[in-house]
């Protein structure tokens, strides 16, 4: 019988992120976790309890530096994605790092350096992009004919936007942890358009600065050859819009950017098939019983086991140009961060 090699996993973060990643790669029988670093031993500890981890750290660098672990999670707060995941890589950790992969272009290229450096895997853990039905939308595309168009919206009124409303401002608006709606959710939109068509020629962003520094909503068009995009994502505000790409030869669905359950193929109406003609959306969802969080950790350890430092679609240029993007938004809409100095 053939054996399964383990993967030993650190993570770094406990909030709910972490719980849910967990979940979805534990359904993958090569992911091992061993190890949790907190600031404090009370957080570590409880954390490891509720898991069933067996090792705690409360410093990065003693965890970056054990022989326990092959390879770290990073669910940090977005400022410090990138010192912890040089600090990891530095110490020959594979390191799969939460989305944003950091908090500007600039720490991009020195994690994507890093990773180049010391020879180890780096991704970005952008899940929809790695999921069977994201793929769906990339192997029907060509169905569409030229495209046209690019639509996708994610707005969430955030539980914590009510706090700030009454005058304290949580972690989800702070500027100087490198957050905000883009970073937040806003990015879901994003890095799919980036994956499917690459670098826009041009970015026009407009947006609501919220008074602590940090945006609250936004809508940015894009410009591409013969295509234009526009996305529009808020966390003070809810919206209910799909994700839409348009072609001249049909359109293609996808009830939510960021946990997509459901994508639809909608061909066009020939020329003389007569004013009555309706094409009825076509369910082309794939068919999965897996935790949506699977994938990602999935496509990681295959990238270990392959010896290979990037996804191909979760690339190192993908995250790259779109952190250029969100900075190029962030300059128009005025949102500056302490990491950007």
């Amino acid at each position: 019988m053939a054996t399964t090699n383990k993967i030993r996993f650190g993570v770094v973060g406990t909030n709910f992120i972490t719980d849910w990643v967990i979940a979805g790669a534990r359904q993958d029988e090569r992911f091992e976790l061993v190890a949790v670093y907190s600031r404090t031993q009370e957080t570590a500890d409880a954390f490891a309890a509720k898991h069933q981890i067996p090792h705690t750290f409360t410093s990065l660098e003693e965890m970056a530096q054990s022989p326990l672990i092959d390879a770290v999670y990073i669910a940090s707060p977005n400022f410090l994605h990138a010192s912890q995941s040089i600090l990891c890589m530095k110490h020959g950790k594979h390191v799969l790092c939460e989305k944003p992969f950091a908090s500007n272009a600039r720490e991009v290229k020195e994690m994507i350096a890093a990773s180049r450096q010391y020879n180890v895997t780096l991704m970005e853990a952008m899940k929809p992009t790695l999921t069977p039905n994201f793929r769906t939308v990339r192997e029907n595309l060509h169905k569409l004919g030229t495209i046209r168009r690019y639509f996708s919206c994610y707005c969430q009124y955030s539980s914590r936007y009510d706090k700030f409303r009454e005058g304290v401002v949580l972690n989800a608006f702070k500027p100087e942890l490198s957050n905000g709606a883009m970073m937040d959710i806003g990015i879901y939109t994003l890095y799919p358009m980036v994956v499917l068509f690459g670098r826009p020629q041009r970015v026009e962003a407009t947006g609501v600065v919220l008074s602590s520094g940090a945006d609250g909503q936004g809508a940015v068009n894009f410009v591409y050859e013969g295509m234009n995009a526009t996305i529009l994502y808020s966390k003070i505000a809810n919206s209910y819009l799909p994700t839409e790409i348009q072609g001249e030869e049909g359109n293609i669905n996808l009830d939510r950017i960021n946990i997509i359950g459901k994508v639809t193929y909608t061909p066009r109406v020939p020329a003389g098939a007569g004013k009555t003609a309706v094409s009825e959306p076509m369910d082309i969802s794939a068919v999965t019983d897996k935790n949506e969080y699977y994938y990602e950790v999935a496509e990681f350890m295959d990238l270990i086991e392959n010896g290979k430092r990037e996804s191909e679609i979760n690339s190192h240029e993908n995250s790259l140009i779109t952190l250029e993007i969100i900075d190029e938004v962030r300059r128009q809409l005025g949102v500056v961060y302490p990491a950007d100095r």
